[in-house]
């Protein structure tokens, strides 16, 4: 989904002040309240001082979008609200007319993003909500992407790595509700997309490709106890000793439900990584076929 709802909209300058009716100072600038009509049809309401906007105002384009916030000589600057003409919004923080700071936008598809944004562009720490599916991506953007440490998580498990280029890549691991996890890593595989005449050069997409690598029980938590505390001797230190992961290797997969044991690769938990597979593609993180997702955007926020 894009970020700008449609085409970047621009404000008029402050060397185009149209029709005005409010508050002058000495010099007959636009000084407190007021309201203007400008030349090429918008319309602001709020303060000005020294003839620019600047404080609490509400700015509205002549094809419906507004704006409603701060202002700072003229630009957006503080917090603010955004609503662009196809109906998406964003609201949160402003620097120099760009969305600059934490906020949260509004799709029209009814996904969000609430996080951290830098010039424009969805960069730091965020989350992105995906309506249709109720998956969603916990981690680190770079100029509008998906890139660093995360976790995609869905309905019935997660998945927990690092993120280049929108693509999942190297070492990490698929937690699932059903008490295990799978470690593996992704690695680059050139796939073939097809060639339309003979004498054009293939072309090749490069997709991550999952390989699987373990099967472990759930990671548990226990309390260290105080020396005052010794714990208590009696049946069953084995087994809370053993779900706590100090077992040996050949204790790793007892108490997996079949179809986790043997060969560890996308066979294991085949219903459980079906139910992803669905959910990934329908999120565009189809790790067969590549991650396609967010092309649109990136393409209109790099205009």
């Amino acid at each position: 989904m894009s970020d700008l709802g449609s085409e970047e909209l621009e404000e008029e300058g402050e060397n185009d002040l149209g029709e005005y009716e409010g508050e002058r100072n000495e010099l007959g600038e636009r000084h407190g309240n007021g309201k203007a009509r400008l030349p090429n049809g918008d319309t602001y309401e709020g303060h000005y001082e020294f003839g620019k906007r600047n404080g609490q105002g509400v700015y509205k384009f002549k094809n419906g979008a507004r704006y409603i916030g701060e202002y700072v000589k003229n630009k957006k600057h503080g917090q603010g609200t955004f609503i662009y003409p196809d109906g998406s919004r964003y609201e949160g923080e402003w620097a120099d007319d760009q969305r600059h700071g934490h906020g949260v936008y509004y799709y029209i598809n009814n996904d969000t993003y609430t996080g951290d944004w830098f010039n424009h562009q969805r960069h730091g720490q965020g989350t992105y909500f995906y309506a249709e599916t109720g998956s969603k991506y916990v981690g680190s953007w770079v100029n509008g992407q998906q890139e660093g440490a995360a976790e995609l998580i869905h309905l019935n498990h997660r998945y927990q790595g690092k993120f280049l280029n929108k693509n999942p890549v190297g070492p990490g691991k698929y937690v699932f509700d059903i008490g295990c996890e799978q470690h593996g890593e992704y690695r680059l595989t050139d796939v073939e997309r097809g060639e339309e005449e003979e004498e054009e050069e293939t072309l090749v997409s490069i997709v991550p490709k999952w390989k699987a690598l373990k099967i472990t029980e759930l990671a548990l938590w226990t309390p260290t106890l105080s020396e005052e505390q010794p714990p208590a001797e009696g049946p069953g230190q084995e087994e809370a000793l053993g779900a706590a992961g100090t077992g040996d290797a050949s204790d790793e997969t007892q108490g997996l439900p079949e179809g986790f044991e043997g060969e560890m690769d996308m066979r294991t938990g085949e219903e459980d990584m079906d139910t992803f597979r669905q959910e990934s593609q329908e999120n565009g993180y189809d790790m067969d076929q590549g991650n396609a997702n967010f092309d649109e955007e990136q393409s209109d926020l790099q205009e």
